[in-house]
């Protein structure tokens, strides 16, 4: 207790003085620091901003021990992206696949796929051999793959689809260059498709750019190449592209630009048609030559690169020029092309496979044909006022030897040799005169060539004189109206009519007197059928052009049977007579610039009226020809006539056609000169050998199949 007190007395208490805040030495200092001092609002702020983010620190580092460190939040990322990643390419995947699936569906059933039947094309070929044309939407033949040169399929892979080996049908790094390409240009620069997507779309789909037709493309592409070889993919696809100017397949574009067979190819041209599956209106060398060599270039570049070729053989083809190519079809063979298509479905039907059509033509006559014609319009166009002729020649039995159907077939296909029917003129004639001596003139009978009018009409001659008294033989060798005039009226003009349907004429004639004059039309085909008479012995004759069909491997579709019977339409009498006033006209009458050589012929000028038509129909023992000249207008020309250009013309192409064949005397017999009848026994060659139609018919006990495979030179 003592202790207890004795210690409250001892405490002391602290003493203030009057100087507040300050303490004597020893004695307790109640002061505040700095540090004790309230902060300022601003220090506040920074305070707390300092805390949050110890706190941050604080939770980041709490973080990385649970994860093991920043490698570890990698990681995650990665794993994470890699799953999500999967999720999105699997649904994409699923997507695709219900796609392709939808759009695959609206093809047919995969099972009843199959590769179309290429069009049919129809070759036709002269008596030779010789091309004349190809007829049918490709407008060439399929080439076998192994029948090209290597060089052209190996230009297509080259720049179309170099990687065409090693895809099984879609070039995935093609068509991603392909869109990336067309994404930076902003258009359609590229399309990536390869060889077997091109396929699949021209022979399956619409040329629609679709999005449906796209898939489809490719569904079908993976079929091909599941299906097929890369060389049988790699000759569908040669036989089938288009190459513009309506040349559907290699051999179709080789023979429309370089007029020859896709197997002839050189380098240079193989990578021109290479080229062309671009932009084959665009790149066609007939249309732009300049922009096809520089496309040629680059596809030889192309096949370098992919070791095709080696440096020297491109800088060898890079010399290669072409002659310069037609912008569209020119040549008169075309029109022979045309009419046998007209004819040909009567012997073998519709046409389903490739076949092989073997004419009746003459192809060296024909080529001389229309150079003949080319020429004598060239040099006489101006002058005598003719745009256009024909010319067609037929031999003994009715086989057609040669036809120019126009100047131009590329500017005019419009065969006038077959479909121009225009007035005769004088050329008409001989049907008169025929009537006349069968009636019981002569051509030594006199009738006076003076004026004359029947019914009104008043025919006046060329020279606008009379000549009195001439015999029949004279009269048609100068080709006197009044005289033909007059043996029409006395025969009558029904019997004219009847006498050249007779004969051959097929065309409506008007039985009136002016008949006798040619006012009533016919085609340069149907006079030159009409005339034959007079060279084979009196027979008629039913023209042909088509003399085989084949298919490709040689199975006969169509073999020309002589089923005519040769029907005799002039007696030997008659024939000799008027064959000695039609010899007559060439060695001193209208006709005389149509003279041979060495050839006995007859034959006959025409002019229409106002000088709109010039004619020459003769013959000879071997050939029978007709020759026309004007306009397709039937505009006057400068005075034309038959016996200058037609006449000419005429004379050039018979002496070319009898190079070589023994020289044989017309048929018949007048006044006791006998002519002996004459027929082509080889149409290979022309050769002529006494005979006739009545040969053929009177060893049909032997057999005409024989007989014919003899005329036509067949083993």
């Amino acid at each position: 207790m003592a202790r207890k007190n004795k210690s409250r007395s001892q405490r002391i208490e602290p003493v203030i003085d009057a100087n507040f805040g300050r303490t004597h030495k020893g004695d307790l200092d109640l002061r505040l620091e700095a540090d004790d001092r309230a902060i300022s609002l601003k220090n506040q702020k920074k305070a707390r901003a300092q805390r949050k983010a110890e706190t941050a620190r604080h939770k980041r580092a709490q973080r990385a021990r649970k994860t093991g460190g920043s490698s570890g939040g990698s990681f995650r990322f990665i794993r994470r992206s890699i799953y999500w990643g999967t999720v999105l390419g699997l649904w994409g995947m699923i997507a695709v696949l219900g796609i392709v699936g939808y759009y695959t569906a609206k093809l047919p059933h995969s099972g009843s796929w199959k590769i179309p039947d290429r069009p049919p094309n129809v070759r036709i070929v002269a008596v030779d051999g010789s091309l004349i044309g190809h007829r049918g939407t490709t407008g060439g033949e399929a080439v076998p793959i192994h029948s090209m040169p290597s060089y052209l399929p190996d230009a297509i892979v080259a720049i179309e689809d170099h990687r065409f080996y090693n895809h099984f049908g879609f070039d995935i790094i093609g068509f991603t260059r392909a869109m990336i390409t067309n994404i930076i240009k902003g258009r359609l620069a590229q399309g990536g498709s390869s060889l077997s997507q091109q396929l699949a779309k021209n022979l399956f789909l619409k040329p629609q750019r679709t999005f449906e037709r796209k898939i489809q493309e490719l569904v079908l592409a993976f079929w091909l190449e599941s299906q097929y070889s890369k060389d049988e993919i790699l000759e569908l696809y040669l036989n089938r592209v288009y190459f513009g100017a309506n040349a559907y397949g290699v051999d179709a574009a080789a023979r429309r630009y370089f007029k020859k067979s896709a197997r002839e190819l050189n380098l240079g041209e193989a990578a021109t048609l290479a080229g062309l599956v671009k932009a084959p209106s665009r790149l066609a060398p007939n249309k732009n030559p300049e922009g096809a060599r520089k496309r040629a270039k680059l596809v030889l570049a192309a096949m370098e690169r992919e070791g095709f070729i080696s440096s020297h053989e491109r800088e060898i083809a890079l010399t290669f020029q072409s002659e310069e190519v037609p912008k569209r079809k020119t040549g008169a063979h075309n029109y022979i092309a045309d009419w046998v298509m007209n004819v040909l479905p009567q012997y073998v039907g519709k046409i389903t496979e490739d076949i092989i059509v073997e004419t009746t033509i003459d192809g060296h006559l024909q080529r001389f044909a229309q150079n003949a014609i080319a020429k004598g319009l060239s040099d006489n166009s101006e002058r005598l006022g003719v745009s256009q002729g024909a010319l067609v020649s037929v031999d003994g039995i009715g086989a057609v030897r040669a036809m120019i159907g126009g100047r131009d077939y590329g500017e005019s296909q419009f065969n006038r040799a077959v479909k121009a029917k225009r007035q005769p003129g004088s050329s008409f004639k001989p049907f008169v005169y025929l009537a006349a001596v069968e009636s019981g003139l002569s051509p030594d009978t006199v009738r006076v060539d003076k004026p004359i009018s029947i019914n009104g009409w008043k025919p006046k001659n060329y020279s606008k004189e009379y000549e009195g008294r001439v015999k029949l033989r004279s009269a048609l060798a100068r080709s006197l109206n009044t005289i033909a005039a007059t043996l029409a009226h006395e025969v009558g003009p029904g019997n004219v009519v009847e006498t050249a349907h007779r004969l051959g004429i097929r065309s409506e004639l008007t039985a009136n007197p002016s008949i006798s004059l040619g006012t009533s039309e016919v085609t340069p085909f149907e006079l030159a059928t009409a005339y034959v008479p007079f060279a084979n012995g009196g027979f008629r004759v039913q023209p042909f052009i088509v003399k085989r069909v084949t298919t490709n491997d040689g199975k006969v579709l169509y073999e020309h049977e002589d089923e005519q019977d040769y029907q005799r339409v002039i007696q030997p009498k008659h024939l000799g007579m008027m064959n000695v006033m039609l010899t007559e006209t060439l060695v001193y009458g209208t006709g005389k610039r149509a003279t041979l050589k060495d050839w006995p012929a007859g034959g006959k000028t025409g002019t229409s009226q106002n000088f709109r038509d010039a004619w020459f129909a003769g013959f000879t023992a071997n050939l029978t020809t007709v020759v026309w000249f004007g306009n397709d207008d039937n505009s006057p020309t400068k005075r034309a006539s038959g016996g200058n250009l037609p006449a000419q013309i005429w004379q050039r192409f018979m002496e070319e056609a009898h190079q070589g064949v023994p020289v044989a005397n017309l048929p018949g017999s007048y006044d006791g000169k006998i002519l002996a009848g004459n027929l082509p026994q080889n149409i290979d060659n022309t050769v002529a050998q006494t005979g006739g139609p009545q040969v053929i018919k009177a060893n049909k006990k032997k057999g005409i199949k024989g007989l014919l495979n003899k005329i036509f030179g067949n083993n």
